[in-house]
């Protein structure tokens, strides 16, 4: 009898997935626990692993596909599990160390001969659908990156371990695709050359959920946005001081880390910034936790890890955190859990350039920090000019609940902060 395999919940509030690759093909071997598809949420990806192992009777859903929770996805036959056994089979490795033959097959001048025409059958596998089940081994990345370039996976033959296959082998099948194309094709009439240069090209799921956010958040947030500049001179010896100490305990010390305690304080002192608006109720509701959203860039979209708790952490703790945060962010391994719950954002284009921006805010938040690169300015002290370095900011913040006088004073105190640590031993 065969076992259903369900669309399982992710995580709270997570009500749908859609299928962006499936792991398994009917009539595969499975153990417990193996990932037999992907789903891609709002903000994140994940591998979803089967309960049971077995053969896999049938396939229900499809790439592509947009399941709700308790969909089914497969069914899995349990009874057949044990066939999977024979997997051993493959230790007649004993045979391989007779490699005697070949040396009595080396006088034999004929054979070094036919060795060449067999070298392009190498290259060949690049692209041959035959040669290749439905089902190949391969990450989430490298089957994402398949679909980009238009390779189908399940031609390509993997160079990895046990035939998997990787990055370079789906880019290897991809230049071989492309120079199959005649070039005759790739001309065309210039009546037609305005669209050929055009082209159009499906939003992910994290695409889509981003600029639906961001769509309602700009058109029912009235956003307001304050600029400041933070002279972090001294900041940065400090901070290049006690790097060393940091990264010892797997973290990195940047500007960012340190903001992030700087939030809280300063969060504590105005906790309209830490708020939503409840328009139905006419209420604004103050949260009593403090966890930050940190803004990362990827290749796959922006991703919001969020610091949770972050006033309990120490500073090596939340940079520890946010090390941990920022590379699950880049191999998409942040659990949707990672990346819910945030009651403010950072978000910082330091490390790009710009000499300011004007951030949006994430709802339910009322407030975003933009940071943008330091620079070395002349700065006027004390009868005389001095070249400081002078860190930009910006805050955006929902005006239903920050007032521009509070917004103004929030952000001069988390300039304050940066320039005088001190501040914020005197505000606990």
């Amino acid at each position: 009898m065969a076992t259903e395999f369900r669309l399982p919940e992710l995580a709270e509030g997570v009500t749908s997935a859609t299928v962006t690759s499936l792991l398994v093909a009917a009539g595969d071997t499975i153990e417990a626990g193996q990932a037999v598809v992907e789903v891609e949420t709002d903000k994140a990806a994940a591998e979803v692993p089967s309960p049971v192992g077995g053969t896999v009777a049938s396939i229900q859903a499809k790439e592509g596909d947009t399941l709700n929770v308790g969909d089914l996805i497969l069914e899995v036959d349990e009874a057949a599990a044990p066939a999977a056994q024979p997997e051993p089979e493959p230790e007649p490795a004993p045979p391989k160390k007779a490699p005697p033959p070949k040396a009595r097959a080396k006088p034999e001048k004929p054979t070094p001969k036919k060795r060449p025409a067999a070298k392009p059958e190498v290259k060949a596998p690049a692209t041959k659908p035959a040669a290749k089940s439905t089902s190949v081994a391969a990450a989430p990345s490298v089957r994402r990156l398949a679909r980009e370039l238009g390779v189908d996976i399940n031609t390509v033959e993997g160079s990895g371990a046990g035939g998997r296959v990787l990055e370079p082998d789906v880019r290897a099948a991809a230049n071989a695709d492309a120079a199959e194309v005649p070039a005759e094709t790739v001309t065309a009439p210039d009546d037609t050359a305005v669209e050929a240069s055009e082209g159009r090209e499906a939003m992910s799921t994290i695409r889509r959920r981003t600029a639906e956010r961001l769509t309602e958040a700009w058109q029912t947030i009235p956003h307001v946005t304050n600029f400041d500049k933070a002279d972090i001179t001294d900041f940065e010896k400090l901070r290049k001081r006690a790097g060393d100490q940091v990264a010892a305990a797997g973290g990195k010390l940047t500007v960012t880390a340190v903001l992030v305690k700087v939030i809280c304080a300063a969060l504590k002192k105005y906790p309209q910034v830490n708020a939503s608006v409840d328009m139905e109720q006419g209420e604004v509701v103050y949260k009593d936790e403090y966890h930050i959203g940190v803004a990362a860039d990827t290749e796959h979209g922006l991703l919001v890890p969020v610091v949770r708790n972050a006033d309990h952490l120490t500073l090596t703790q939340v940079c520890v955190e946010l090390t941990r945060l920022a590379e699950a962010a880049r191999t998409r391994k942040l659990a949707i859990e990672e990346m819910q719950g945030g009651t403010f954002t950072i978000s910082n284009l330091g490390g790009i350039g710009g000499t300011g921006f004007t951030p949006i805010v994430n709802p339910p938040q009322v407030a975003i920090l933009g940071v943008s690169r330091a620079r070395v300015e002349p700065v006027y002290t004390d009868g005389r000019f001095e070249p400081r370095t002078m860190l930009p900011l910006a805050l955006s913040y929902d005006h239903r609940a920050v007032d521009g006088a509070d917004g103004a004073r929030f952000l001069r105190f988390v300039a304050e902060a940066l320039e005088q640590p001190l501040i914020l031993m005197l505000e606990e």
